[in-house]
Formats: structure tokens, C-alpha cells, sequence
């Protein structure tokens, strides 16, 4: 029987969402997932009590007060360090997955989660501003692993009908974790000069939570077949998963996946970027994330309370148009989920990135006239909104699905390694540059945010093909072409060869 045959009867059966695998979901992305995005926006609303509480420190021990261009500094540097946190934590990616796993590894970053919860509510007793910058780096590096890895769990527990809605799960617990921290940054809450330590300090909670709950759920069936060798464990694994005791088509596709990476063998980040066969998966997964980031998301998310100054909203209802924006994130989040499996990838990006391209445009000449033309300040709210509405429905959850679907096992934590980082110094670069860019630029800052979306927009255009409801192995079919390889498969004999032999050796690998 050919290679072909057996993915097409693997085909025949949809996956459901089972319990076990609804809960691994759940347990999964709120323990680390929605840390994410609880830190990103954590300390935008008590962002004026904590430079009271870095101010009067320093004096206390020096006898002045800071300056305010140090202040400023200081303060760039407590919400870049979590962003380059982040980076640190995906360059940790590959080697702590292909050792402990990709359960493993979320239950170890669990570490970087509540040794800093510890550390930051208990900053203000010990009068000590650096602890909290310390302890963002930490809490980043738990970003970095949890973006990571939990796309990279979900997507290889999830059948592939299913695997684009449960992909955009985690962005969805990181919208939710956004949406939380903003209602606790409400002053009358916990944004006051009592409650910042303990509003940092929550982040540990899902920790815990996870800790518990997610050593009862299965371990990557296919880490364990194709990574451990392990076919009793990843049988039992994805009997649990699927609800149903046959899983010998979907056993003997991993076999198939094995077997035609046998020719690349095992991917260092080196390797990836040297293997032809995936040029064009790496530079796609590069340029959806920098798109990503630098399109000027988290500029709105760190800076939304100033962005909201500029726009002329009273300074008692900021906080409250900052939780409505990030409700918005939620809901269209939600949205994104039930219409990914029906549109595509490729439609959700385009669209996504063109309504932030037009938003970026019009937030410009809004902010541009609002001195003169009246009405021009709810506009500028209005295209806030509407940029967020599309981010959320594909620039923010299909990168992250899509990195999942590009790559097969032995490249894929390589590929993650490098998604992430990419992701996170983009990051960390919109953080420590948009304050100064802001001043700089004023409201034509948000040009440059609008040149990149239409950019990333026309290389999505161009060259990334739909991913839906493939499997692994035909996606890599899909880019053979673009990368000049092919990719054939068959029961008794699998083969991956250049088709440029003048230039590149044939490579094979024979399927026991």
C-alpha cells in the first residue's frame, strides 16, 4: 500500500473534541497561556503608583529623587525586560522539549512563574524597585516557553480538522489573561497604591493550578512515538485523547512522518537554516511573526492609557475604555475560533493585517486633526478598536497555528525556537522604542505600524498557501515546490531528494 493511500484512510474519521483533550486545553492554556497576557498588560493601569513606589525607594536610600529622564529609563526597562525575558525563554524551547517533552516542559516553566508572583508582591515590603525588574525577566521567560510550547502541545494532540480552532486557543487565554489584568487595573480594585503588589503577584495562581492538574493528562503521542519510541505509551496516550480504541491509521501516519524525516534527521536551529527543504516555511514563520509584532499591538497594550491621553479621553474613564477594548479582544478571539476551520488561515491573516493597515492610516490623520475637527477624538477610539478587532482575528492566533502546521517533529522545536525568538525581540524592540517614538513622532508614529501590515499583508499574498485540514506531511508537500525538493512517499520506500541534483546530492531514506 502507498504512502498516499494511508494518509487518505486516516482521513476518513474526524477527530472530536473529547473530554480528555477539552481539559488538556483548558488546564493547558490557563496555566500558562493566559500568564502571558495577564503580564503584558499588568502593569500599564498602576503604572503611575509603582514610579511613586521607584521614586520614594531611591530617595529613601539616596536622600533624591530620581530624575525623570532615569524614571524613564527605569520604567522602559521594567516593561522591556519582560519582552526580553521572553526571548530568553524561547531560546530554551528545543532542548527542554526534546527532553522533558512538551508536558514536561510546561510543568517546569512553572517554576518562572511563581518564584517572581513571590517576588513582585513582596517588592514594596522590601523596598526594592530591581526586584520587580528581575522578576519580569523571569516572568518573560515563562512567556517565552508558554508561547511556545503550548501551540506545539495542542497542535500535536488535536486531529487536524480541529487543529486550527483548538491553535487559536491559546491566543484566546492570552486575550482573556489581557481582559483580567485590565479589570484588576481598575483603581477602585487593585490598581491603587495598596493593591499593585498583589495585582502582580496573582500571575502565580495559574501556576498552581497547572502544577496540580496537568500531570493527569496525556503527554505529545507523537513526541513519544516518533521522538521516544514509545508506541505502547503513545497508543494508550491517543486512545485517551480521540475517545476510540482504533488509532492504527492515525498510528501508521506518524510511522510515515518518522520515516520521510529519517532523510533530514534531527533539526538544530543550524540545520533549519541550512535545509532546503524548509527555506521557505522559515523565512514565512520570520516574517509572520515580526508582522505580528511589529505591526504595533503591544504598543497599544503597554501604552494604552497615553494613547487614550492623546485621543482627549477624561482621564477618570481610561481605564474603563482600556477593559471594553480589551473585552473586544476576547469576543473576536472567540469569533476567530469558530470561523478559522471554515475561511482558512490565509484568509483570516489577509484579512486581519489589511484592517490594521487602514486602522494605523486613519488613527494618523485622526490624531493628526483632532485640535481642529470635532468628533476626531472618537475616531480615534473607534480605529483602536477596529485595529484590535483585526489583530485578533489573524495576525495575533494564526502565526502560532501555522508554525505548528509548517514543520514536522524533528524541526518542529527548532522552528518554535526560532518563531519565538523572533517574536519576543520584536517584542521587546516595540516596548523600549515606542515611548521615545512617540515623542519623537507624535501621532505619525503609527505610520510605520501601517507600512509593516501592508508588508506582511503582501507577502501572506504571495506566498503563504492555505493549511487547513491538511495533514503535516502534505503541507510539506505544499512547499516542495516553492523550495525546488520533492517529497515522495511510499509503504516500502520513501525518499526526499533535491530536484536541482547538479547543485544538491539526493538524499534517502528506506521505510522499514
Amino acid at each position: 500500500m502507498e504512502g498516499s493511500e494511508v494518509l487518505q484512510q486516516s482521513t476518513k474519521r474526524k477527530g472530536r473534541l473529547t473530554r480528555v483533550l477539552a481539559f488538556a486545553i483548558l488546564v493547558s492554556t490557563f496555566g500558562s497561556s493566559f500568564q502571558y497576557g495577564y503580564n503584558v498588560a499588568v502593569i500599564n493601569s498602576p503604572a503611575t503608583y509603582m514610579q511613586q513606589f521607584y521614586n520614594q525607594s531611591y530617595f529613601d536610600r539616596y536622600g533624591t529623587y530620581l530624575d525623570n529622564s532615569f524614571q524613564t529609563v527605569l520604567w522602559s526597562l521594567t516593561v522591556s525586560m519582560y519582552p526580553l525575558g521572553g526571548f530568553f525563554g524561547s531560546l530554551m524551547v528545543a532542548p527542554l522539549v526534546n527532553k522533558l517533552g512538551r508536558k514536561g516542559t510546561l510543568l517546569f516553566n512553572n517554576i518562572f512563574s511563581i518564584v517572581p508572583a513571590i517576588l513582585m508582591g513582596t517588592s514594596k515590603a522590601a523596598k526594592s524597585f530591581e526586584i520587580i525588574i528581575f522578576a519580569r525577566i523571569m516572568i518573560g521567560i515563562c512567556a517565552g516557553l508558554s508561547s511556545n510550547v503550548v501551540p506545539m502541545y495542542l497542535g500535536e494532540l488535536s486531529p487536524k480538522n480541529l487543529r486550527g480552532a483548538i491553535g487559536v486557543m491559546p491566543q484566546l487565554f492570552i486575550t482573556v489573561g489581557i481582559l483580567i489584568a485590565q479589570i484588576f487595573g481598575i483603581r477602585s480594585i487593585l490598581a491603587n497604591e495598596k493593591g499593585w503588589p498583589l495585582l502582580l503577584s496573582l500571575t502565580g495562581f495559574p501556576a498552581i493550578v497547572e502544577l496540580i492538574l496537568l500531570p493527569f493528562f496525556p503527554e505529545s503521542p507523537r513526541f513519544m512515538l516518533i521522538q521516544k519510541g514509545n508506541l505502547t505509551g503513545a497508543r494508550a496516550a491517543l486512545r485517551r485523547i480521540r475517545g476510540w480504541d482504533d488509532v492504527d491509521d492515525e498510528i501508521e501516519e506518524m510511522r510515515l512522518e518518522d520515516q520521510s524525516e529519517k532523510a533530514e534527521g534531527h533539526m538544530s536551529v543550524l540545520n533549519l537554516f541550512s535545509f532546503r527543504s524548509l527555506r521557505w516555511q522559515l523565512v514565512s514563520i520570520i516574517v509572520l511573526n515580526m508582522g505580528q509584532q511589529l505591526s504595533g499591538v503591544n504598543a497599544i497594550y503597554y501604552y494604552a492609557d497615553s494613547i487614550y491621553q492623546s485621543a482627549k479621553v477624561k482621564e477618570s474613564d481610561i481605564q474603563y475604555v482600556t477593559v471594553g477594548t480589551g473585552a473586544v479582544n476576547v469576543f473576536m478571539t472567540i469569533a476567530a475560533i469558530s470561523i478559522v476551520e471554515a475561511l482558512g488561515r490565509k484568509m483570516l491573516l489577509l484579512v486581519g493585517f489589511a484592517i490594521c493597515c487602514i486602522s494605523c492610516a486613519v488613527l494618523t490623520m485622526s490624531l493628526n486633526l483632532q485640535d481642529n475637527v470635532d468628533g476626531m477624538p472618537y475616531l480615534s477610539i473607534a480605529c483602536i478598536i477596529i485595529y484590535v478587532i483585526g489583530h485578533a482575528i489573524g495576525p495575533s492566533p494564526i502565526p502560532y497555528v501555522i508554525t505548528t502546521e509548517m514543520f514536522r517533529q524533528s524541526s518542529r522545536p527548532a522552528a518554535f525556537m526560532v518563531a519565538g525568538s523572533v517574536h519576543w525581540l520584536s517584542n521587546f524592540v516595540v516596548g523600549l522604542v515606542f515611548p521615545f517614538l512617540e515623542e519623537g513622532l507624535n501621532e505619525y508614529s503609527f505610520i510605520i505600524f501601517g507600512g509593516i501590515c501592508l508588508a506582511t499583508f503582501a507577502y501572506i499574498f504571495i506566498i503563504i498557501p492555505e493549511t487547513k485540514n491538511k495533514t503535516f506531511l502534505e503541507i510539506s508537500q505544499m512547499f516542495a515546490k516553492r523550495n525546488k525538493v520533492e517529497i515522495k512517499l511510499e509503504s516500502e520506500h520513501l525518499e526526499l531528494h533535491e530536484t536541482n541534483t547538479d547543485e544538491h546530492k539526493e538524499v534517502k531514506s528506506t521505510a522499514m
